[in-house]
């Protein structure tokens, strides 16, 4: 098993260096990443596709410092993909070639199905609740759009639609009048059954426009992974920044590194995104690079089990080690006992494990102020398979753990749930974080609700301090009964 592996994404814009860490079998995290801007398409599209020596050197020699960063990280493994530029390219096997000859790197060049089918992967295996959309992963030099149903990729999709490619070909040449038949045929080769309500955003350009929404509506996460938008609510903000001076578009959200592409990957995510049908848009963080991975390390099937997420794994693994808690289960047993009460539905018991797991994790960086380091865990490392709502209510349920919510949660209340529901899910944890700590031994517990009286009962001699269950804000009334029975 290869502890850490280097993925290359040798795009026709830029191309992308991720080296990722495993914890365990399938427990990962990304260790470091590196991009280099090296064009390796530029004047390819207005010179029969063929790769220009500039552009070839400049990738070789990024191919060669990405070689050593990979070696200074330890990895047992380097794995490169090359896309669109270098399949296009009547010497891209000259230049696969050379890369062998003096780097001793292979480069696989893959089809466009196959770059469509690896972001489809990523997003599948990496985002919340995917059942039915369609990814779009817009590069320099085409456009891949995975169909998903019914949680599985049923086809894959690659169109001559790139962000370089529309640039040198209408762009700077000025052939504006020829640029609409250019798309239009495009649109053509997409079929009705790609149609979607949802549209999964991946690439570069997209995540521009994602982080561009994020900033103008002042977003409470920075995360972009997950963000997402109705693009209805978006239209004007879209049509802005196409029709914007390049001067202007830092005005709109767009950062510098993006001005001379963003114009036409916002073109081609408009037009297709209307072809499709798309009413919500979800950014993806997560990519060809992160397809390629997951393709080489899931099992058969290239699912991962539907108990299991990559990211609370990787945490635990990390900083919990072998640590047991009976946090979980104490909380799974409160969520069932109290059901007549708070009337929650069964995705907040899944939620509350999931913070129960995580509650103390903070403490190994700090036992002072741990709830607060473990909230921010939360917050910037609880990377795949959680909405921002379940990854924000879980951040702000280990840092109250029973106390009062507080200020804390303000400026991320259009991501929470209403206070009740909070209050309840705030009063679980905090009340099993006070028995785990404070009664030990593995005699049985039993929890019993009679009357809006809670009894916990216990076989051994219970030794949990009044003080502490004071602390706790009980919601409805609850009255908290010790080593008794109904």
């Amino acid at each position: 098993m290869a502890k850490r592996t280097a993925i290359v994404d040798l795009g026709s814009n830029s191309v992308r260096l991720v080296i990722f860490e495993k914890s365990s079998r399938y427990a990962f995290h990304t260790l470091a990443e590196y991009k280099r801007k090296v064009r390796l398409g530029e004047n390819a599209y207005n010179n029969a596709k063929f790769l220009q020596a500039q552009a070839m050197q400049r990738t070789l020699e990024t191919l060669e410092y990405f070689k050593e960063m990979a070696l200074k990280h330890k990895c047992k493994k380097i794995l490169i993909v090359g896309t669109s530029a270098l399949r296009d390219a009547p010497n891209g096997k000259d230049f696969i070639k050379e890369v062998k000859a003096k780097l001793g790197l292979n480069i696989r060049c893959i089809d466009g199905k196959t770059e469509s089918y690896l972001g489809g992967l990523a997003a599948l295996n990496l985002l919340s609740n995917i059942k039915n959309a369609t990814t779009l992963d817009i590069g320099g030099g085409s456009s891949e759009l995975c169909l998903i149903k019914e949680g599985k990729i049923q086809d894959c999709l690659s169109l001559d639609l790139g962000t370089v490619r529309l640039k040198e070909l209408f762009y700077d040449t000025n052939r504006f009048e020829k640029l609409d038949t250019f798309l239009d045929e495009s649109l053509k080769l997409i079929p009705e059954h790609f149609k979607n309500d949802k549209l999964i955003a991946i690439g570069g350009s997209l995540r521009a426009i994602s982080s561009s929404i994020m900033d103008k509506n002042s977003y409470p996460l920075k995360t972009l992974h997950e963000f997402s938008y109705k693009l209805k609510n978006e239209k004007k903000h879209l049509e802005r920044i196409l029709n914007a001076s390049v001067e202007d578009l830092y005005d709109y959200g767009i950062k510098k590194d993006r001005f001379d592409t963003i114009k036409e990957g916002a073109l081609i995510f408009t037009k297709i995104a209307a072809k499709l049908g798309t009413k919500e848009v979800i950014t993806s963080g997560v990519g060809v690079r992160e397809g390629v991975y997951l393709n080489d390390i899931l099992p058969p099937n290239k699912r991962f089990a539907s108990n299991f997420n990559p990211s609370v794994k990787s945490l635990q693994d990390r900083f919990l080690g072998k640590e047991k808690t009976k946090i979980p289960h104490y909380v799974s047993l409160l969520f069932d006992e109290l059901s007549i009460l708070h009337n929650l539905d069964a995705h907040y018991k899944s939620t509350l494990i999931h913070a129960a797991k995580l509650c103390n994790i903070g403490s190994y960086l700090n036992f002072y102020f741990s709830n607060e380091h473990s909230s921010y865990f939360i917050l910037n490392a609880l990377n795949y398979n959680f909405s921002h709502q379940e990854k924000t209510l879980i951040a702000i349920l280990i840092r109250s753990a029973g106390r009062k919510i507080g200020i804390y949660a303000e400026p991320f209340k259009e991501l929470l749930p209403s206070f009740e529901i909070m209050s309840w899910l705030n009063f679980m944890l905090g009340y099993a974080k006070i028995i785990a700590l404070n009664h030990p031994n593995e005699s049985k517990l039993e929890f019993t609700l009679h009357n809006n009286s809670l009894y916990l009962y216990s076989t051994k001699n219970l030794n949990i301090p009044k003080d502490e269950l004071k602390k706790l804000i009980l919601p409805q009334d609850l009255v908290l009964v010790l080593n008794q029975k109904p």
